[in-house]
């Protein structure tokens, strides 16, 4: 089983609108999403293509247009859509609402409706605001958690006696049951989160993330001035040896309680940190969960490549150059 990455694109999630991707691997808003990310990386690597008047006049930066206006076009139209139904009071009491119920018995709310319901009530952001806040929960959130699962399994499958462990824990929750889980097994899974965590920690979905300098600061000596751009390189931060001892070790026990109390809070930031931390780590992680879970309920992982032998790209999303070779054995 060759693992390039799992072709994830939650709208339905996001927005209540299904978009039907996994039946639909050439969905034009899904490609488009990921059209935008690999098109920005091109941009940044090369200087000349900085300027708007040179990109947008080059084959590249008309195809970036292009993929931009069809995904801001297909979220506002969204929005104009959900708001016409979140408006109709009697439409509403017949739809979810937010208890803590097992996955399926209830439709849940999706992010959209949550942002409309603010705007409604509040009054504190207008449809722009939406499609932006809605616009970043896709465009981050589509092929992240399809790069976290695919490394998770990687390493998995390299440390067999790790998976048991995950195995003896899901075995635990569900007592044979081949059900889906529900919010409170998830909550459970304490030991696959550390899996996950560790995972994060030596092959973090999003590798570095950038910040302009607000005020003047003193690092090493250097003084550098406010308004600064810095890069924070999170893939070797979280290689720091005075925080993971043997840091190239995958040790899930890096994240016990004690351990995590005993670090500097920003010693481990896969989803950054303060105010522009990432929106949806929660949700990513009990994604994550729902997938690793499905698949070592079922199955034995075998990682058919050494770690030295595959390549991580540093892109917007860290991925394996030439994707990950694994072989599943059936449990059953």
């Amino acid at each position: 089983m060759l693992v390039r990455n799992f072709k994830f694109c939650f709208p339905e999630t996001a927005m209540g609108v299904p978009i039907h991707a996994q039946e639909d691997p050439d969905s034009e808003y899904c490609r488009s999403v990921t059209d935008l990310a690999e098109l920005t990386v091109h941009r940044r690597e090369r200087i000349w293509l900085h300027p708007d008047f040179i990109f947008y006049n080059t084959p590249v930066g008309r195809r970036y247009k292009k993929c931009l206006n069809l995904v801001q076009g297909f979220t506002k139209k969204v929005i104009q859509e959900r708001k016409a139904l979140l408006s109709n009071a009697a439409k509403r009491s017949h739809e979810s609402s937010d208890e803590d119920r097992s996955f399926g018995i209830r439709r849940k709310k999706a992010f959209l409706d949550l942002l409309q319901e603010v705007s409604m009530k509040e009054g504190t952001l207008t449809d722009e605001d939406i499609r932006e806040e809605v616009d970043t929960f896709m465009i981050a959130g589509h092929d992240t958690t399809a790069s976290s699962s695919s490394w998770t399994l990687f390493m998995l499958g390299h440390h067999p006696e790790v998976q048991e462990k995950v195995y003896a824990e899901l075995s635990e929750i569900f007592q044979g049951s081949q059900r889906s889980p529900t919010m409170k097994d998830l909550n459970e899974m304490k030991y696959l989160e550390r899996v996950i965590k560790e995972s994060l920690r030596l092959y973090p979905t999003v590798p570095f993330i950038q910040r302009i300098l607000k005020e003047d600061i003193n690092i090493e000596g250097y003084d550098i001035p406010a308004g600064t751009a810095v890069t924070v390189l999170i893939y070797y931060a979280n290689r720091n040896p005075e925080y993971f001892p043997n840091p190239e070790e995958f040790n899930p026990d890096n994240f016990l309680p004690e351990r995590v109390l005993s670090r500097h809070n920003f010693a481990f930031v896969p989803f950054s940190a303060g105010p522009r931390n990432c929106i949806g780590q929660k949700f990513a992680m009990l994604e994550e969960k729902t997938i690793l879970s499905s698949i070592l309920r079922r199955f034995k992982i075998r990682s058919l490549e050494r770690r030295e032998d595959v390549n991580p790209i540093p892109a917007i999303v860290l991925r394996p150059e030439h994707g990950i070779k694994v072989a599943l054995a059936s449990r059953t």
